[in-house]
Parts: structure tokens; C-alpha cells; sequence
């Protein structure tokens, strides 16, 4: 029997995900209600998942609403140290096939997850996600669905193009790279707040051949059990990507302690990254080779006002870019520069609209926020409010209620003082800070936005004047990995606006970007000679 020759396979075009609307009337609207009874009535059994196998442990934490935290959603098995070291002997042991898969054949599984996942998946990580994180449906939909299904398609496609880079090969010889996944496992730990994230973070380096150790966010796990059965429905091999749910620092410092860790793909806290930071470059010496350290961390968004700024898309980009899912978003604007020509008419109307928010279960689609994530927030969040209250002033908002939900306020607070903590420490929450500057000072006003937070993830800048978007985008250069102009700080597009941020912020390595896919590679360079040399010397060698 001859050989086949396939010609060379080129992915689909990615082409980002349509954003439903859910309108009243609309078809998807009733379905997505009708899953949402169904899961609200449920109460799911949450496994832990090593090399391809649930297993229920006994010992469990329950999943709650946040915004009705009396009603349990689910049970989710706990991991103990054991099982962790069986998650990573399993990644090792399917790193040898998966890894030795084709690029096309890797790419399929996941490319299958987008369809699956924009069609008969829908409904249900949007429903997990909402019951599980409160997210409204329209911050559901631009995140479980919507963003996930273009990590999928778009690191497929940006994982083929880095395949084509090659180097110029000289008459006689080829010159190839090669573009080995890590040796050894990769450990991905991801927060609640966006369920692209948490699908993300596994599979962009599975994409590229490697096996994943999977700690997902506590406060996760339903639409991480999801994500985790939505893969194996669209074909991962077991051992590929192992979730276990548990601890996280008995996890870590068995997973950071490992001979065998070859990077660390992060979402999380400053502290956290800086604390595993820390733990790798403590013990280099006992890594098979230096584990490649991913991490987007904290963030201290800022919009900036100039006088020019036109006020309706000035009010718009605090609401939204403040408060949509509760400020529980890295990105979320949480510092506001504005000029004093421009604050009296902005600050009644901002206080207006925010006191008429919506906030509330996000079941009912009427609501524009539901509740922070659990107690341990809605406490912090409280205590910067009444912080605040106590030193500045709290002009809209400024109200909290954990009785049957955690249910936070939106709220504005004013200061006079360009340092005060609420403008400088990450809260995570819907609290923005305005401080007020004199108009003629704005170039003071743009240094004082680039000093005043360790963070530099988002900011945006609103003026109708070019030369002072010019002027801010010179001195704000280091200030944002997303800088926007006229626009919120938040909603980055998967293939559009890469997403990342520096200083305090993390490495900047841009997830949805092939710049992400190559921290998941290790280049190997093979030169092959067709004709190789068998002599020696060279001419320059011979005689006078």
C-alpha cells in the first residue's frame, strides 16, 4: 500500500463571536431562562480530575450563589497533597503522546470546544457563570461564551502563524525551527472573575503540546466543572489538562517544589504572584530547566478627563467601566481624574445614575449588577467604603448588605487629597474615586495619574483634542499595557486588544496574542547540510 500525501491544512479564519443580546422576545433569552431554572434547581457533585478520572474524595466545600448565599449549587471534591502529585505524574505521563501530536490534531480539539461551546454549550457556562460569579447575562455572555470561544479559535489560529516563522535556509542547507512544547508540566491557577480566563490559562499551553496542572478559584467551580467537561466532550485526552480543586498553598508549594514544573501560567493577586515568584527563584537549582513565569496580577485603573471631554461618553465610561460586575474586574476603573470646569455638571449626574442602578439577583435580567463574589470581599469592600466615609466623601452609594446576598452599593467618592488610599490600593470592588484638578494643570494631572499606583494594567484618557491625547498618550506610555482613548478601560476583545499589563500589573505577555503562545514553546534550531564538507581546510590554507 503507497503512502498518502495530504496537502498542508490552513485553520479557520478566526472570526470573533457574536455578542447575543437576550432582548426580551428573543429566542436565546427564553433558553437561557429556562437552563438557569434547571441549574438553580441542581445541586452538582464537583470532582477533581486526574488523567482523565473523577474522583470524589468525601471532603468538599460548598458552591454558593453569591447573590442568594444560602442556596447551594453544588459540592466540590477537595484535593488532598496526594492527589496533587497524582495530577502531576499524570501530566507527565500524557505529556509523551500529546506533546507528539500534530499541530492539527491538537488544534481540532479545541477548535471543536468553540463550536460546541457557541452552540449546544452556551446556555450552560452562562448559566454556571451566573449563578456561580453573579455575572448579569450580558457579562456572562462577553465572557463564557463570547471571549472563550475566541481564546479557542484565535490561539489556534495565532499558534499556526508563530508554526510559520521560519529562518532563511542558504544554497545547499535547510534551516528549520522547531517548536517543542516545555519539558515538563505547566501549572495554570485562575480566578473567579472571568471564566475565559479560567478556560484560557490551560489551554493556551496544551495548544502547544504541553500538560497542565489546573487550580482553579474556589469561588470558580461551577463553570470550571463546565470548562473542564466541555473539553473532554470535545475530545481532550485524559492527563492533558487535570483539575484540582483544593488548597491553594498546599497545591502550590508541592507544584512549586517539583523537579519537573516548566512554567507557571497565573491570574490572581500581586501578592500571590510575587510570593510564587519568589518560591521559583529560590530554588532554581532543583528545576529540569528554568520554568517560564506568566502572570496578569492587580490593577488601579484610571480614566482621565481633559476639559474637552465630552461629558455623556465621559459619564458612560464610569458606569460602565466602574461597576458592570461589581468592579470585580482587573481592568475595571476605579481612579477618575476630572477637570473643574467639567465636575459640578458630571458629579450630579453620576450621583443620579448611580443611586438609580439596579442591583440584585441576576436572574432577574433588569439588574445591572448582582453581588460580590463572597464574604471575604464584601467585607473588604465595606471597610474601604467606611473608610471613605471617614476621611473623604462618599457622594453616591456607599451602602452594603450581606443579609441574604453580598450586595455592595456602586459607589463614588470624592477626595482633595491626590494620595488618598482608595485612589492608590486595589479594592476589587464598585468603588471609583474621583479627585478633582485645576484645568490649567494638566500636565501635572498626567504625572500625578502615572505616579500615584504601582499598577499600570488599564487606563483610558477623554478629550476631543488631539494634541492633549497626544500629550497623554507620551507621558501615560508606561502607565497601561490597554490604554483607550475615548473609551472605558475595560471589555479588551480577544484578536483585537491583546491583554496585559506591566509594573505591578504582571509580565505584560498579552493573553489573546501569539506573543502569549510563545512563552508556551521551547525553539529547537535544526540546520541540515545536503551536501556537507569533507575536508578540512580551506582555501585560504594553500600554499603562496
Amino acid at each position: 500500500m503507497g503512502a498518502v500525501f495530504g496537502g498542508r491544512r490552513r485553520v479557520p479564519v478566526p472570526v470573533n463571536e457574536p455578542v447575543r443580546a437576550y432582548a426580551p422576545g428573543a429566542a436565546e433569552r427564553a433558553s437561557l431562562k429556562a437552563r438557569l431554572d434547571v441549574m438553580a434547581g441542581e445541586t452538582v457533585e464537583i470532582p477533581i480530575v486526574i488523567g482523565g478520572r473523577a474522583i470524589r474524595t468525601g471532603r468538599t466545600l460548598p458552591v454558593v450563589m453569591p447573590h442568594d448565599h444560602r442556596h447551594v449549587l453544588g459540592q466540590c471534591h477537595q484535593a488532598s497533597p496526594e492527589h496533587v502529585r497524582q495530577a502531576i505524574d499524570a501530566a507527565m505521563i500524557a505529556h509523551r503522546e500529546w506533546s507528539a501530536w500534530s499541530f492539527d490534531d491538537r488544534a481540532a480539539v479545541f477548535l471543536k470546544a468553540a463550536d460546541l461551546l457557541s452552540t449546544s454549550w452556551r446556555d450552560t457556562l452562562n448559566a454556571a457563570t451566573m449563578l456561580g460569579q453573579s455575572k448579569t447575562v450580558f457579562q456572562a455572555e462577553i465572557d463564557a461564551a463570547c471571549e472563550t470561544i475566541d481564546f479557542f479559535r484565535f490561539n489556534v489560529a495565532f499558534a499556526q502563524d508563530l508554526l510559520d516563522e521560519q529562518p532563511v535556509s542558504d544554497r545547499g542547507i535547510w534551516n528549520q525551527v522547531e517548536y517543542r512544547a516545555l519539558e515538563g508540566f505547566v501549572y495554570a491557577v485562575t480566578p473567579f472573575n472571568f471564566t475565559a480566563i479560567a478556560a484560557n490559562l490551560p489551554t493556551a499551553p496544551a495548544l502547544m503540546g504541553n500538560t497542565v496542572v489546573w487550580k482553579p478559584s474556589a469561588t470558580a467551580m461551577l463553570s470550571a466543572h463546565y470548562v473542564m467537561q466541555l473539553l473532554e466532550a470535545a475530545g481532550l485526552p485524559p492527563g492533558v489538562i487535570n483539575m484540582v480543586p483544593g488548597d491553594p498553598i498546599a497545591t502550590s508549594e508541592i507544584v512549586l517544589g517539583h523537579r519537573d514544573l516548566a512554567g507557571v501560567h497565573f491570574t490572581g493577586s500581586t501578592t500571590v504572584f510575587n510570593s510564587m515568584w519568589k518560591t521559583i527563584g529560590a530554588t532554581t537549582n532543583i528545576y529540569r530547566s528554568y520554568p517560564r513565569i506568566v502572570g496578569e496580577t492587580g490593577g488601579k485603573d484610571f480614566i482621565l478627563a481633559h476639559p474637552s471631554a465630552d461629558v455623556d461618553a465621559l459619564l458612560t465610561a464610569v458606569i460602565r467601566g466602574g461597576f458592570e460586575f461589581q468592579g470585580q474586574k482587573c481592568s475595571a476603573a476605579s481612579r477618575l481624574y476630572v477637570p473643574r470646569s467639567v465636575w459640578p455638571g458630571l458629579r450630579d449626574r453620576l450621583t443620579a445614575t448611580i443611586d438609580a442602578l439596579a442591583v440584585g439577583d441576576v436572574r432577574d435580567f433588569r439588574n445591572f449588577m448582582g453581588a460580590v463574589i463572597d464574604r471575604r470581599a464584601f467585607d473588604r469592600i465595606a471597610a474601604y467604603i467606611e473608610y471613605g466615609r471617614a476621611h473623604a466623601s462618599v457622594i453616591a452609594g456607599g451602602t452594603a448588605d450581606a443579609t441574604n446576598g453580598y450586595f455592595v452599593r456602586p459607589t463614588l467618592i470624592e477626595t482633595t487629597d491626590p494620595s488618598f488610599k482608595t485612589l492608590e490600593e486595589e479594592i476589587f470592588g464598585p468603588v471609583v474615586t474621583a479627585y478633582v484638578y485645576d484645568d490649567a494643570r494638566w500636565e501635572e494631572a498626567l504625572e500625578l495619574v502615572d505616579r500615584t499606583s504601582p499598577y499600570a494594567l488599564t487606563g483610558a484618557v477623554f478629550s476631543q483634542s488631539r494634541e492633549a491625547v497626544v500629550q497623554a498618550s507620551a507621558a501615560l506610555r508606561y502607565a497601561a499595557g490597554n490604554f483607550y482613548i475615548n473609551d472605558k478601560p475595560t471589555g479588551a476583545v480577544v484578536g483585537q486588544q491583546p491583554f496585559g499589563g506591566a509594573r505591578a500589573s504582571g509580565t505584560n505577555d498579552k493573553a489573546g496574542s501569539q506573543l502569549n503562545l510563545t512563552r508556551w514553546v521551547s525553539a529547537r534550531t535544526v540546520k541540515e547540510t545536503f551536501n556537507p564538507p569533507r575536508d578540512y581546510r580551506y582555501p585560504f590554507m594553500g600554499d603562496e
